[in-house]
């Protein structure tokens, strides 16, 4: 990376060019799970990043709610949400309410994040608000970041709670509805719960590895992978699931990072207008009742880790969606998953940079109430007016001899 931005950027501005850091929740894990690790791996990143030829303002962790709101702050500025306009063109705007926002939904390995602005927001849960100032326009944010929610943790929690309740305590082979008919995977127990995820679920066990062996039944998997999603206690007027808060969902939402990769492999974002749930629903089913080496020869350019696993990460950003945040039928289609806007990559690492590099300013910049091009249009206006009224005023105080005939 830092080669390549050498590169790009010309040297004469190395100097001037700043480079910041921000790890997310496989960090913010590694934190949890061994601190001193955590920090070795950061001072390693930032001594790299020292001796490169830019002005290095720091590496640091950040917060699962800072990286729901970079987010939420990267796809609107890329939509143009934030953008202000002025005179005429402000006056539509708001009539046709164009500057409302879009929600984010984020899915990294480690953790999930959802963010939009609400109007129902309650003070039930202030650790799930905040609240920005943009171009002079408040925006009252609820977000909130799942941990060990992620594509790879809840793949990791899943195994742990099917490995829990198995039956057998001396059978080292674990039948798996989330994997291909025919594959076969070998886990070490011992790496497996040192995991903060998976902990908590920790079994004793006679065996030292776990055969994982793929079934391909896509309702079982969704049936697994809902008891993930604690929805018995709700201790505020709604709620997502594991009790946290979460108001009624409002607006389009942009689904990014792997809500993007996985949907974007099995071909469901690739219509012009967002697919009905029931058509996603049976597209992954399909996909996960092939058999392994049948899926394997068709992508045989895909890594098989990567590729033994679309099958559960289809059915989980489905049951994330659907029995998490309940999404519905009916409002389905307001999600549109986002790869790039524009020439941009959507994620929470240009929010970061505009935040660090104050490019949002919170105050609307001074500017005339009118663009150069309004100022035309209203001086030809008033000049074809101010024509119109001396024009007026002759014909009235100089009348022709014959129209004075024609009134006499």
């Amino acid at each position: 990376c830092l080669q390549q931005a050498k590169e790009v950027i010309p040297s004469a501005q190395h100097k001037e060019t700043p480079v910041y850091l921000g790890a997310t929740a496989g960090m913010r894990l590694l934190r949890l799970q061994n601190e001193s690790a955590a920090d070795k791996v950061l001072s390693s990143v930032g001594n790299t990043l020292r001796s490169a030829p830019f002005n290095f303002q720091g590496a640091r962790i950040i917060t699962g709610q800072e990286e729901g709101a970079y987010g939420w702050i990267t796809i609107n500025y890329l939509l143009g949400n934030f953008k202000q306009v002025s005179g005429w063109k402000k006056i539509l705007h708001s009539l046709k309410s164009l500057s409302e926002t879009s929600g984010a939904l984020d899915l990294g390995g480690a953790s999930t994040q959802i963010t939009f602005v609400s109007k129902d927001l309650t003070s039930e849960s202030p650790e799930n608000q905040l609240y920005f100032r943009l171009y002079g326009k408040d925006y009252q944010v609820y977000t909130h970041s799942f941990l060990c929610y992620g594509k790879d943790q809840a793949l990791q929690q899943k195994l742990a709670r099917d490995l829990q309740a198995s039956t057998s305590t001396s059978n080292s082979s674990l039948p798996d509805p989330c994997f291909h008919k025919g594959y076969e995977r070998t886990i070490n127990i011992s790496d497996f719960f040192k995991n903060p995820c998976t902990s908590d679920k920790k079994k004793q066990l006679p065996f030292s590895q776990l055969y994982i062996k793929g079934e391909g039944d896509y309702q079982k998997c969704r049936e697994n992978i809902q008891k993930l999603f604690d929805k018995s206690n709700c201790p505020y007027s709604s709620c997502s699931f594991n009790g946290i808060y979460l108001p009624p969902l409002q607006g389009d939402f942009g689904a990014f990072s792997a809500f993007y990769f996985v949907m974007n492999f099995l071909n469901l974002t690739s219509e012009p207008n967002p697919l009905a749930l029931n058509k996603v629903t049976s597209t992954i089913e399909s996909f996960c009742a092939r058999p392994w080496q049948e899926v394997k020869t068709a992508y045989h350019n895909i890594k098989e880790k990567y590729l033994s696993e679309y099958c559960f990460s289809g059915a989980y950003i489905l049951s994330l969606l659907e029995n998490g945040y309940e999404f519905t039928e009916k409002n389905w289609q307001t999600i549109h998953f986002l790869g790039k806007i524009g020439s941009s990559d959507a994620g929470w690492t240009l929010g970061y940079m505009l935040n660090l590099t104050n490019m949002i300013p919170a105050e609307e910049p001074a500017g005339p109430p009118l663009s150069h091009g309004s100022y035309v249009g209203l001086m030809v206006l008033c000049s074809l007016v101010l024509v119109s009224v001396l024009l007026f005023a002759w014909l009235l105080f100089h009348k022709p001899k014959c129209l004075q005939k024609g009134i006499v």
